[in-house]
């Protein structure tokens, strides 16, 4: 069966950065408590009139594109992975599609968080091996800070979060032992609620009986009160405790998963790029790995958590910085809301 490579890479983060210190300026926040709890020391934030979740994407779809050496006419299907689409629907799949000028070709929207981009690798590679499709974008963007609540309440959510977009371009290998060796895919739906958004949702509603200044008439209830937006009912709510407990269980389980199926051990790994969360995570899994510093890639210190667009991210920093060369084993591994968790295992 055929096996896929990735022949193109590309990645785009907004020029707007914002430091810890400039957040403490609309929360009781500061540098040392954000560093402490999450590595971060800054993140960008995409312009709130002129850049989307799609924009973002198309800007690192057309250096991937170029360093493949293919034009968008010869993309022959896209996977688009986000949690901050530019409509509730469509999705952005076709959005890029149409702004690309492609062919009227299949769109597919990834929902998985912050493991999308593995899992929407994972479903490219499957329709490389089939032989279905030769060359297929895969994208990974988010636009958070639209929907970030940048007050002192949601501050363990809103420090954490910034913007921006990778993306591969995915072709059949050229020779035997090259590229995706195997994905990884697993969920958990058992604590959905800890990580989650819960408006807008045909769920929210139930949920929301519970919270204060819900209407007892029932055409309000369809609706969101004054009395709910201000409780903060439409944001996104996290457990940060709780989730960090489930990472540290599931990230190393899924990569030695990965080399497990193909008879390889942590010490033959080359480089690892793990979803850029929280950068107490990483180095906790780095350590069980007995990985040295030189073998973890992360940027979350530049980046924060970009959710489906910071493995691409990172992966295209590392390749772009020369540490990752021909014949190197690459490790993806993401961890993330749902519970979703995946890993791919890769020779460059």
């Amino acid at each position: 069966m055929q096996s896929s490579k990735i022949a193109g890479i590309g990645y785009y983060v907004p020029k707007n950065i914002y430091t810890n210190d400039d957040l403490s300026r609309f929360m009781d926040t500061n540098d040392a408590w954000i560093q402490e709890r999450t590595g971060i020391k800054e993140r960008r934030f995409a312009d709130r009139l002129e850049e989307t979740t799609t924009t973002m994407g198309i800007e690192a779809s057309k250096i991937a594109l170029e360093r493949a050496g293919i034009t968008a006419q010869d993309v022959d299907f896209i996977v688009f992975a986000t949690l901050s689409p530019d409509y509730y629907f469509p999705g952005c799949g076709v959005l890029l599609q149409r702004e690309m000028k492609m062919k009227e070709i299949g769109a597919l929207d990834i929902r998985n968080q912050c493991s999308g981009f593995v899992y929407a690798l994972s479903v490219a590679d499957q329709f490389i091996k089939t032989g279905m499709y030769k060359n297929i974008l895969v994208v990974g963007s988010e636009k958070h800070s639209f929907a970030m609540d940048f007050n002192t309440r949601s501050r363990n959510v809103s420090v954490i979060f910034g913007d921006g977009a990778g993306a591969v371009v995915l072709q059949p290998a050229d020779r035997e032992g090259q590229g995706i060796l195997s994905t990884h895919l697993h969920s958990d739906g058992a604590d959905a609620e800890i990580l989650a958004m819960y408006y807008p949702g045909a769920h929210a509603n139930k949920w929301m009986r519970d919270q204060p200044g819900y209407p007892d008439q029932e055409l309000g209830g369809l609706f969101m009160t004054t009395e709910q937006l201000e409780s903060g009912a439409a944001l996104p709510y996290m457990d940060g405790p709780a989730v960090f407990k489930k990472a540290v269980v599931k990230f190393p389980e899924v990569i030695k998963e990965a080399l497990e199926a193909n008879h390889l051990g942590p010490q033959d790994i080359d480089l690892l790029v793990p979803h850029q969360a929280n950068l107490r995570i990483s180095q906790y899994v780095q350590q069980l790995l007995g990985l040295p510093d030189e073998k973890v890639f992360n940027n979350i210190q530049k980046y924060g958590n970009t959710t489906a667009a910071s493995v691409p991210i990172a992966l295209c920093e590392a390749w772009e910085a020369g540490k990752i060369k021909e014949g190197d084993l690459v490790c993806l591994a993401a961890f993330g809301s749902g519970f979703t968790w995946g890993s791919a295992l890769i020779r460059w």
